[in-house]
């Protein structure tokens, strides 16, 4: 199933603050990126993925077509209709004189009026999921134009990778669900069997793509395994090295049955000493996803690997035989 929507913010072309702020476009919070889901399940909510590389994030801010010559016209000639102060121009009049100096007659003609339709202002864009980052301050320049289809040389500037890097943030990874057996009290030295049924944990992907740019990436999440902790070191796992394969139909171990009493499972884990008698044991599962970008240049490549998982309360139990 796909589904679109369009940027973190809503409609696009649109400048921050109102009349009498003095800005308009620094650090908009509203968005032109499109975005389709592929692989997600209906009414499921995105799950922030963990980037292994602790070094990394998904960039804080970049720079994309926010206003055409026509709204900037207005959104200036807007600030210009600001109350004064204590008969003075209120700070929207002395904003708004700076700006047209800029968009009015210095650098552009008339807001570039004539290029209507053939372009638009590039500005800052905030990454919502980014925005209490210190990087995000870091996209400080005034609108600056861009010609339709053509991508400005300057740092920060929207790209495919920036595009990728924007739609690992939205990709609709699962919830880390499984079952159990035995299915909640676990027993001293009897082999807890996990498992996941078949599809739930298979690859999803998300293309992010921008109007007046030509440029789109598909971030793809690929499922690689289910890591179990135990959540003590008196614990015997299985397999030893705790990591569950991803099976090829999306599922993950094998369920349990009567017939399976005396294997050991191919997913799981077998406590050695029971908790205390008010306590448990964090039991964690953390599933390990690759991902990977190609995009409508040819370019591509991988991101960091990503992890989310869950952390169970386990009650372990000693039950006592008594020989006669």
């Amino acid at each position: 199933m796909a589904a679109a929507k369009t940027g973190p913010g809503g409609s696009r072309g649109s400048a921050s603050g109102g009349a009498g702020d003095g800005k308009i476009s620094a650090g908009a919070q509203v968005s032109g990126v499109q975005t389709t889901v592929n692989g997600g399940s209906e009414g499921s909510k995105t799950k922030a993925l963990t980037p292994q590389n602790s070094n990394w994030t998904p960039p804080a801010c970049w720079y994309e077509p926010v206003i055409s010559p026509k709204d900037l016209k207005e959104r200036i000639e807007t600030l210009e209709k600001d109350k004064p102060i204590f008969g003075m121009g209120g700070f929207g009049q002395i904003f708004a004189g700076l700006y047209k100096v800029i968009y009015q007659t210095d650098k552009y003609d008339d807001y570039n009026m004539a290029k209507q339709g053939k372009g638009m202002f590039w500005g800052p864009v905030v990454n919502p999921a980014r925005k209490d980052d210190p990087e995000a301050m870091s996209c400080d320049k005034l609108p600056f134009w861009v010609d339709d289809n053509t991508t400005p040389d300057i740092p920060l500037a929207v790209s495919p990778k920036i595009l990728a890097e924007y739609a690992y943030d939205e990709l609709p990874i699962p919830s880390t669900d499984f079952s159990m057996s035995p299915d909640g009290k676990q027993t001293v030295n009897l082999s807890t069997w996990i498992w996941a049924d078949k599809a739930r944990f298979k690859p999803v992907s998300v293309t992010a793509s921008l109007p007046h740019t030509n440029l789109s990436a598909t971030t793809t999440a690929t499922p690689v395994s289910l890591k179990l902790e135990p959540g003590t070191g008196e614990a015997t796992l299985h397999p030893a090295s705790g990591e569950c394969p991803i099976n090829a139909d999306g599922s993950i171990g094998s369920p349990y049955s009567d017939a399976k009493k005396n294997d050991s499972p191919p997913c799981g884990l077998t406590y050695l000493r029971a908790s205390t008698k008010s306590g448990t044991y964090p039991l964690k599962a953390t599933v390990t996803w690759k991902i990977s970008w190609k995009s409508s240049t040819g370019e591509g490549g991988d991101l960091p690997t990503g992890t989310y998982g869950k952390t169970t309360a386990v009650t372990v139990q000693e039950i006592q035989a008594v020989n006669r």
